[in-house]
């Protein structure tokens, strides 16, 4: 039996889902683009300054599917631009912890449902938070990572 469910999960792929957060320039692309030999942020378009001021966080997804030695593996990578990039980064935390518990909660009703046998997984299981190495400790958006569900961002 666990040779038959072996072959069926690898047969079938595997999903995963990254979610990288930071601010701005401390190396989120380069590091996904360098872990998975792609180039997800081919169309990505930079901000000027006065972009940058107003911008608000907002939840970007890029999918691709990836297969190695016959394993496939549908990757989506979670980015979050304009996180902690504004003057006042008081909510800047909420739309990020929204979204988790979006996904969490979607899941569940789905799991919950009659049809299981299609059942997207589009839940974050990794959160990767970059630290900018500038400055004199972290942000306060930082530190307050206790307030994030889940405990995705707690220091």
């Amino acid at each position: 039996l666990p040779n038959q469910v072996h072959r069926k999960s690898v047969k079938k792929g595997f999903d995963f889902t990254l979610m990288v957060a930071g601010e701005s320039g401390l190396g989120k692309s380069t590091l996904v683009n360098s872990l998975f030999l792609t180039d997800l942020y081919k169309d990505r378009k930079l901000l000027n300054a006065e972009e940058r001021i107003v911008q608000t966080v907002e939840i970007t997804k890029h999918v691709v599917d990836i297969e190695e030695k016959g394993v496939k593996l549908r990757l989506t990578i979670v980015d979050t631009p304009g996180f902690g990039d504004a003057v006042n980064n008081t909510e800047c935390w909420k739309p990020v912890s929204d979204y988790i518990d979006q996904q969490f909660e979607q899941y569940f009703r789905d799991e919950s449902g009659l049809n299981r046998k299609n059942i997207q997984d589009n839940r974050v299981h990794c959160c990767l938070y970059f630290i900018s190495p500038f400055g004199h400790g972290m942000m306060d958006i930082g530190v307050k990572g206790e307030e994030f569900s889940n405990g995705v961002l707690a220091p």
